[in-house]
């Protein structure tokens, strides 16, 4: 079940009709909610009205591939990092594996599909989800606590230790308290810009997603909910980018027009910010996992990594399998959100 209580939307991708339909069918039978398409291309429509709870995708397809969609959904959909992506393949082959791993990947199903296999799967999927979700809920409700009514220069002096970037915003929208990373971040004028009358990003169609992003938490901060929402920044100098995450903070216990509705949560672009001492206590890495997960959660690709440190990319894949072991993650997206949540907060020297 997801979060409203619905049964969970599954979006099938499989370009054979006869297989598609067989997995519909065995989907509803188990009580799951089902969308069908037969191709990439396809399954992107989908993706721009509907957001499913997990997606079963074919690797090999006439058009936009299995990849080509991960890599859309990854890129276009930063609100999904969360959702299960099940790959279904005839290959089986160890390199398959590791390319799809490294795409961001959850899991793999091999043709002929055992469909009991494939309902166990998505079961432990969306339990693990469910449980990742909790988890979140908790430190943002922390998170609202500690900035609910922040003031005086011992605040400002505790948010400036941190190598995220962070704004709070009040009631109009307007910056009521800016910590040094969001400054420096804003002062070399790649992502973003900060003014007396709000945060907005250099790239046009990132700031469209910003400002939805701010407008949709303030109106829920007015009305006493909660509600996060994310948002991809580019760069306007390169190819890279930054996260941003808007978290609406409901409850007031001051109602005047400077009290922080709105905490806005920057990743920080620079990598050597991030504390690989930190990593190596927290959760028992080697230097070199603990150097591979700050790069990862800095927004660099595995790739990257792989040419930074000069090793192949099967051997990025052998310390990642390490890493999700050490953690408790399963997927490169949860690995970042864990890192973000905690240890990668801390400005490393």
């Amino acid at each position: 079940m997801t979060q409203d209580s619905q049964p969970a939307l599954i979006l099938v991708i499989e370009d054979e009709d006869a297989l598609r339909c067989d997995i519909v069918e065995e989907l509803t039978d188990a009580g799951y909610r089902t969308r069908a398409v037969k191709d990439g291309d396809a399954a992107l429509a989908v993706l721009a009205e509907y957001t499913p709870d997990l997606l079963l995708c074919d690797i090999n397809m006439p058009g936009l591939d299995g990849y080509g969609v991960l890599k859309a959904l990854r890129t276009r959909r930063p609100d999904m990092a969360m959702t299960p992506f099940v790959f279904l393949t005839a290959l089986s082959e160890p390199r398959e594996v590791v390319e799809g791993k490294l795409s961001g990947a959850d899991d793999y199903l091999v043709k002929p599909v055992d469909y009991d296999l494939m309902l166990a799967t998505i079961s432990a999927r969306l339990r693990q989800v469910e449980r990742i979700r909790t988890r979140h809920d908790d430190e943002m409700t922390h998170l609202r606590g500690a900035f609910d009514g922040l003031t005086g220069e011992g605040v400002e002096q505790a948010l400036d230790l941190m190598s995220l970037g962070i704004v709070l915003l009040g009631k109009q929208g307007k910056p009521v308290l800016t910590n040094r990373a969001a400054h420096d971040m804003a002062a070399e004028f790649q992502f973003i810009r900060i003014g007396a009358d709000g945060v907005y990003a250099n790239d046009p169609p990132s700031d469209r997603q910003l400002q939805q992003a701010i407008a949709a938490t303030l109106d829920a901060a007015q009305d006493g909910t909660e509600k996060v929402v994310g948002a991809m920044l580019l760069s306007r100098l390169d190819a890279t980018n930054i996260s941003a995450l808007a978290c609406a903070l409901p409850n007031h216990s001051n109602a005047g027009s400077d009290a922080p509705r709105v905490a806005l949560f920057l990743s920080s672009p620079d990598r050597q910010r991030v504390s690989q001492a930190l990593l190596i206590d927290l959760f028992g890495l080697t230097p070199t996992e603990a150097r591979i997960a700050g790069a990862l959660a800095c927004g660099a690709r595995p790739a990257d990594v792989a040419a930074e440190m000069g090793v192949s990319q099967t051997t990025i894949a052998f310390h990642m399998r390490n890493l999700f072991q050490k953690t408790g993650t399963n997927r490169q997206a949860d690995l970042i959100a864990l890192i973000l949540s905690g240890p990668m907060m801390i400005k490393s020297d």
